[in-house]
């Protein structure tokens, strides 16, 4: 692939293709190119469109979520401002118990 890239910079494979566009085209090459070129256009300002679509959506997600969230515990527990005391929030939940250990042949 670098090879191809590599031949395109290289002027006397430019003064080829031109010559080959110019066989192949002929009259109609400066019209082919406008066409070319109006394609490319619009396809910038799709590109364009779609981008400021996505700054937008990111824009607006990023306003309505200004409030900060309440700092999370490691753990999975979540901490309350209380004033100037962390609280920790009270959980509704079991803690997870383990079987209790006995030696064998007791």
């Amino acid at each position: 692939m670098r090879l191809v890239f590599a031949l395109l910079d290289s002027p006397l494979m430019l003064l080829f293709l031109g010559a080959l566009a110019v066989l192949l085209f002929g009259e109609r090459l400066p019209e082919v190119a406008r066409s070319f070129g109006k394609s490319l256009a619009e396809l910038r300002k799709g590109m364009r469109g779609i981008q400021d679509e996505i700054r937008s959506a990111i824009d607006s997600a990023a306003s309505s979520d200004s409030s900060p969230a309440a700092p999370k515990d490691p753990y999975g527990g979540s901490y309350v401002d209380v004033g100037s005391v962390r609280c920790e929030e009270p959980e509704d939940r079991e803690e997870p118990t383990s079987p209790k250990f006995e030696p064998p042949g007791a």
